[in-house]
């Protein structure tokens, strides 16, 4: 559990530096850029690594917290796959998904949390899982109360790009790496 925890301590810690500390961060990525990436990328796949393995050490010992609802992993499946889609649109030209959703990324990662908490009620499944959804909304409500303008939808082919892309990605997972990086196959 350690490792797990560590690991959601320096990932999502590295991902909220706009949160806590928004002029260091700033002055930071103005004073290098690259450098700020570079430190940044690598606390986060340093953060990702120790997630995965930490799950996966946890996991088949972990205690039951809750019963996920029977229909819950039906849920995850639908939630996971608008997540893809969501994440593949954060990233790309501003179409009406980016547009209209404004933080696609973020609404992504709080439907990918929630879709995993309905489907898994064990202790290291909560923990991941329950960490990113606080985490999301945390920092949503302080995306929001950036009061940054609203981004305009200048390409319409983005949201196609997105959705393929995002329905693309989550059969890659769905069928391959999750159980190959999660040891887990979503199909049971």
């Amino acid at each position: 559990m350690t490792i797990l925890i560590l690991g959601l301590v320096v990932f999502l810690g590295v991902h909220s530096a706009r949160i806590l500390a928004g002029p260091f961060r700033d002055a930071q990525a103005a004073a290098n850029p690259k450098r700020w990436k570079g430190l940044y990328s690598l606390a986060s796949g340093l953060g990702f690594v120790l997630i995965i393995v930490g799950w996966i050490q946890f996991r088949p010992a972990a205690p039951p917290l809750y019963d996920p609802p029977a229909w819950g992993r039906h849920a995850t499946m639908a939630l996971v796959w608008i997540a893809f889609v969501l994440l593949a649109g954060a990233n790309g030209p501003v179409g009406r998904i980016k547009a209209t959703v404004r933080h696609p990324m973020l609404l992504g990662v709080i439907l990918w949390s929630t879709g995993h908490l309905l489907a898994n009620g064990d202790q290291a499944s909560t923990l991941l899982f329950g960490s990113f959804l606080v985490w999301a909304v945390i920092d949503l409500f302080a995306a929001v109360n950036r009061k940054e303008p609203a981004p305009v939808a200048t390409k319409p082919i983005a949201d196609l790009i997105a959705l393929a892309a995002g329905t693309g990605l989550y059969l890659v997972f769905v069928f391959f790496l999750h159980r190959l990086l999660f040891g887990v196959s979503p199909l049971g």
